[in-house]
């Protein structure tokens, strides 16, 4: 009889803490709602209210960022194509479709170093910023057949880590036909 009175309590705590984390789960749901990003091309970066959250695609399928309920400003950035700015409205409890097109700058004239970003601590989307212009995400300069064409010159890089820690930024120089590799939370 013992036994099963232990066992009636612990089961009596579990299912009190469950019903807690339900609720607090509920309210928080009801707070927030989710945006999804069907943007082209996916490397945008899609920013809100200032904050980076992400590329607006991964593997060619649109993200989906869970936001607070209430009107934002989003900002669609990739360097090769013109900013987009607008407002957005999320409701608690639903999904607000981003659908976008951006529209492409002229071509970049040579001539071009290259620039690869290895990812350490930084998770492979972290931000990746030259002279303050968002360039795109760590995984896309990452690997030896991958890089940023830029024209050679002094640049301050910043890559900024999704979701908080600590930022890496260096000055760099870019050379002409040659690549300069960071190591990403490293100095």
């Amino acid at each position: 009889m013992a036994v099963l009175t232990r066992w009636v309590r612990k089961a009596s705590v579990v299912s009190i803490f469950l019903l807690v984390f339900s609720l607090i789960a509920l309210a928080q749901k009801g707070d927030t709602g989710q945006l999804k990003t069907k943007v082209n091309p996916g490397r945008t970066g899609v920013f809100v209210d200032g904050k980076y959250l992400g590329p607006a695609a991964n593997f060619r399928s649109a993200r989906t960022y869970s936001l607070p309920a209430g009107e934002h400003e989003l900002l669609l950035t990739e360097p090769r194509y013109k900013d987009f700015t607008t407002k957005i409205t999320i409701q608690a409890g639903k999904t607000a479709v981003l659908e976008r097109r951006m529209e492409p700058l002229p071509v970049p004239k040579p001539p071009f170093g290259r620039l690869r970003v290895v990812q350490s601590s930084s998770g492979k989307f972290g931000a990746v910023y030259l002279n303050g212009k968002y360039m795109g995400h760590i995984d896309e300069f990452s690997n030896f057949a991958q890089g940023l064409l830029i024209n050679p010159g002094e640049y301050q890089l910043k890559i900024a880590v999704v979701g908080g820690g600590q930022d890496h930024e260096e000055n760099i120089t870019i050379k002409e036909n040659q690549t300069t590799t960071v190591t990403a939370g490293t100095k």
